[in-house]
């Protein structure tokens, strides 16, 4: 029997970053996407999957050929054709189910989790000596992004990839290449609410995104020197002239956005960690999120209040948003 599973994950700090090369907070949690089963000489990929009431069989193909998509985010099939292009042979065939304890559609990360499980279940079931040493987590945490993201014209980044593939608190920055650090602190409970919102994770995305690229580029037109790391955020009423109001919103909460992940990861790495300021920074940043990007919701904003009011630290949606779930932060 082989066994492998993948965490969900709850952003701390720099919602809607990673996709502008911004740094992020990362935190595994204790939900998680979890696969067993076994391989057998029949060239067929059965993946049961009682959780969503689904199967899926899959042909193992000759010379490894790529599976065609059947439907939108057809993830089962792109991780497996992106194994494919970076020389992995899959010829065993499976027997195996998926189960979850995370939600779905919520902001925590249950398609990444599936993704890069799905993964690591591939490779151990058609391990050789080599293939076992060339991938690690950080290769898979790629791999899975590219089958999630880029495979499917995605607009989201890869934070949620490197979160459930490596796992813990991480301190991940996205330049020319990905740097991911483990943060060792002593963070306590977290409590997690699902709104039951469903949300739309595309749409919310794309204007944000869309929105702080477009801002981006008018400003690079008049001050080719603008760079989004470094530029003081008292500055934005410059270019106040050169954007909408829509733009100039998201634009700024953004910067807002990188300025409060520097002041927290200072905070992380001081001597005497304060439990209740880090809670009053999730809130701070909640507001951003909320006021500028415009992400919450009504109903996750009174859930918010009532956990703070029940002895919370502090929280903020968890998530693209729209919908889904919120986090708050309660070591008592």
């Amino acid at each position: 029997m082989i066994q492998v599973s993948a965490p969900g994950r709850i952003c701390l700090f720099g919602e809607h970053q990673d996709y502008l090369k911004l740094p992020v907070i990362t935190a595994a949690i204790n939900l998680r996407v979890a696969i067993s089963g076994y391989p057998k000489n029949d060239p067929t990929m059965h993946i049961n999957l009682p959780d969503i009431n689904s199967e899926e069989i899959l042909p193992i193909l000759e010379d490894n050929e790529e599976y065609n998509y059947e439907f939108e985010r057809d993830y089962i099939k792109s991780v497996a054709n992106l194994l494919i292009r970076n020389g992995v042979k899959l010829k065993m065939g499976v027997n195996c189910e998926v189960r979850g304890n995370i939600p779905i559609n919520s902001g925590t990360s249950s398609s990444s989790a599936l993704i890069v499980a799905w993964c690591k279940f591939l490779l151990e079931v058609n391990r050789t000596d080599d293939l076992n040493q060339v991938w690690n987590n950080e290769q898979i945490a790629r791999l899975a992004y590219l089958a999630e993201v880029e495979e499917f014209g995605e607009p989201g980044g890869m934070m949620d990839h490197y979160a459930t593939a490596i796992g813990g608190i991480l301190y991940q920055e996205f330049n020319d290449t990905v740097k991911v650090t483990r943060l060792d602190f002593p963070l306590r409970t977290f409590v997690l609410g699902d709104s039951l919102q469903p949300k739309d994770t595309k749409k919310i995305l794309h204007r944000v995104k869309i929105g702080v690229l477009d801002a981006i580029k008018r400003i690079v037109q008049h001050h080719p020197q603008f760079n989004l790391m470094d530029t003081d955020q008292s500055c934005v009423n410059q270019y106040k002239e050169l954007l909408t109001e829509a733009q100039l919103e998201v634009f700024h909460g953004a910067l807002l956005n990188r300025e409060i992940t520097k002041q927290v990861l200072q905070s992380l790495k001081s001597k005497t960690f304060d439990h209740a300021e880090f809670g009053k920074l999730l809130s701070a940043h909640q507001e951003i999120l909320s006021k500028k990007l415009k992400i919450s919701t009504e109903k996750i904003d009174e859930m918010l209040l009532a956990a703070i009011k029940a002895g919370a630290y502090g929280g903020k949606i968890n998530g693209s948003g729209g919908g889904g779930c919120m986090v708050v932060y309660a070591p008592e």
